[in-house]
């Protein structure tokens, strides 16, 4: 019994030390958190990561903190609100990760992950328009080197960084990318890479109207490759079109691939005056557009599924600022005369490029397509403005509907920005046509200029056809010259980016009947247009135009899609 009562005397001795020993403690730490409990916080910062330090006290009892690790911002952490240090009059909070210790500024500790963004302002460094809202519509146009006021933002990505701000400009809220944002106006106003490639930009200047090729844009832009959408190196594809009945013959175009190296197919989503299938969208944006076409929603998945169920790489084809239904339905965003009227041009109306509800109407047109039907690339076809146009220009006589007062060119590497931006999010690449005289070196006339698109895009898809090269026949009877001349311009422009597309173009696939002598277009003639563009150092493969797409032509052109070109370099 005694012995008992000694061991309960020895324990309870032990407890009474351990609380004094406790209280000693706290009182020369003055900490106030023994028996604190941690509450839940996310790391804040203006920039991608913030810094965690461990306490360490010198011989002189000096306590001074030591980085030790960094996080990126948004990371959950435990922190202790009422455990702080102050050294050299700043104030540093006490957080525990990963079992261990450290303090951080006590201003990087936040209790919502709304919060964890602390920029509180911003600058443009590419003039782009503001977005309304997470579904790509669209307020003003920001300009080069003006300052934003950050409220917020839409997500943050693994290294911390933003992926859109939140903003506001003037009475004005909304999103912009934060890639196209920096945190100074100094650097906004530069251009990249001021004494080498922009250099070889601004000396070009305007030479015909288009635009200066010194106001464009030309930061690198990262090229995507998504894990569950590969694009192939070499495309080789055959073109067809949006006529009726595509679902009746999309079997006999699949048979006849299989016997080749065609790999890839583009569709027409909407040519001109032909809309391939009854969307929602025309419905709402151009009723017109819906009236006349071609096929109903489940005929057209049919043969988009067919194709994709066979192994296709399958390119959704959109004719951009090329579209009578929609200019008549929408005359507001068309280009027109002074006078009023609409300007009918090569025979067909032109909804303007400078028109913000010209963009919205063709990219929501593209991310039904992509939605409804699984279209692995984008393709915008007549993103240009209307060429042969400079004697109505000198005349006075056009209004182009230039709300923003943008050149020609700002406006179309700005509409493939935008489409760029929002096609990705449904990982989908994108890809514009451009007429072969755009790789001469200058802005054109029409507002495309090859450096300033292909550094947007994914591919860039220029259309050298050999009859349209002028009158003389030595074009159109010599294809691996012509093309492998041309191609060399084209690799030229390449080199002046960092950031180039890949280079994947359009063959002449149709006979020359507009000049004496007349061409027939076979696969001999197709093989030597093909191999001039790798000769030339283009190898992102070619698609063949022939508006019919005519099975029986193209069957007659078989030898030409069978050979493995890059092989023979």
């Amino acid at each position: 019994m005694k012995r008992k009562i000694k061991i309960k005397n020895v324990v309870l001795l032990v407890v009474v030390l351990a609380f004094i020993a406790a209280c000693v403690f706290i009182f020369l730490n003055g900490e106030k958190t023994f028996f604190e409990k941690p509450s839940n916080g996310y790391l804040a910062s203006n920039t991608l990561s913030v810094d965690l330090y461990e306490l360490k006290t010198g011989e002189d009892d000096t306590e001074t903190l030591e980085k030790s690790l960094d996080l990126v911002r948004g990371s959950k952490i435990e922190y202790f609100k009422d455990s702080k240090i102050t050294i050299d009059e700043v104030e540093y909070t006490k957080v525990s990760y990963d079992s261990n210790t450290y303090y951080i500024l006590s201003d990087n500790i936040v209790e919502k992950m709304e919060d964890v963004v602390l920029e509180k302002e911003l600058y443009v460094r590419t003039s782009l328009n503001l977005l309304e809202d997470l579904d790509g519509n669209l307020l003003s146009l920001l300009e080069k080197g003006e300052k934003v006021e950050v409220i917020g933002f839409n997500e943050l990505q693994d290294d911390g960084s933003v992926d859109l701000y939140k903003i506001k400009v003037g009475d004005e809220e909304g999103y912009y990318y934060s890639k196209y944002l920096v945190a100074s106006e100094e650097e906004s106003l530069k251009n990249y890479d001021e004494d080498g490639i922009y250099k070889i930009h601004l000396e070009r200047g305007d030479r015909l109207g288009g635009g200066s090729a010194a106001n464009l844009d030309y930061y690198p832009v990262e090229k995507v490759s998504f894990e569950d959408n590969k694009m192939p190196d070499e495309v080789y594809a055959l073109y067809i079109n949006g006529a009726k009945g595509i679902k009746n013959n999309i079997d006999a175009y699949i048979e006849y691939a299989k016997t080749t190296k065609i790999n890839a197919f583009v569709v027409d989503i909407k040519d001109n005056c032909v809309p391939a299938y009854k969307s929602s969208i025309y419905e709402k944006y151009s009723p017109t557009n819906y009236k006349y076409a071609n096929n109903s929603v489940e005929d057209y998945k049919y043969a988009i599924s067919k194709l994709k169920e066979n192994g296709f790489y399958v390119i959704g084809r959109i004719t951009t600022f090329k579209d009578d239904y929609y200019a008549l339905d929408n005359p507001d965003y068309a280009i027109g005369k002074t006078d009023g009227s609409l300007l009918k041009h090569s025979g067909s109306y032109w909804p303007s490029p400078y028109q913000r509800e010209v963009w919205e109407f063709t990219l929501n047109l593209a991310k039904e397509a992509v939605n409804l039907f699984g279209f692995n690339e984008i393709q915008f076809d007549y993103v240009r403005f209307p060429d042969r146009l400079t004697s109505y220009e000198n005349a006075g006589v056009i209004d182009y509907k230039n709300t923003y007062d943008e050149e020609k060119a700002q406006a179309i590497q700005r509409f493939l920005m935008y489409a760029v931006d929002e096609l990705h999010k449904l990982h989908v690449y994108v890809s514009a046509d451009v007429f072969g005289e755009s790789s001469w070196g200058y802005v054109t006339a029409y507002g495309q200029y090859w450096p300033a698109i292909s550094n947007v895009v994914d591919a860039i898809s220029a259309m050298p056809y050999t009859d349209h090269f002028g009158s003389d026949k030595t074009y159109w009877e010599n294809p691996y010259q012509t093309m492998l001349n041309w191609g060399k311009t084209a690799a030229t422009r390449q080199t002046e980016i960092e950031t180039p597309a890949v280079a994947r173009t359009w063959i002449t696939a149709y006979d020359t009947p507009y000049w004496d002598p007349y061409v027939t277009y076979d696969g001999e003639r197709l093989s030597e247009q093909i191999q001039g563009l790798y000769d030339a150092g283009l190898e992102g493969g070619y698609m063949t135009w022939n508006s019919g797409s005519n099975l029986t032509k193209y069957k007659s052109q078989a030898s030409a899609f069978s050979k493995n070109y890059a092989s023979n370099n």
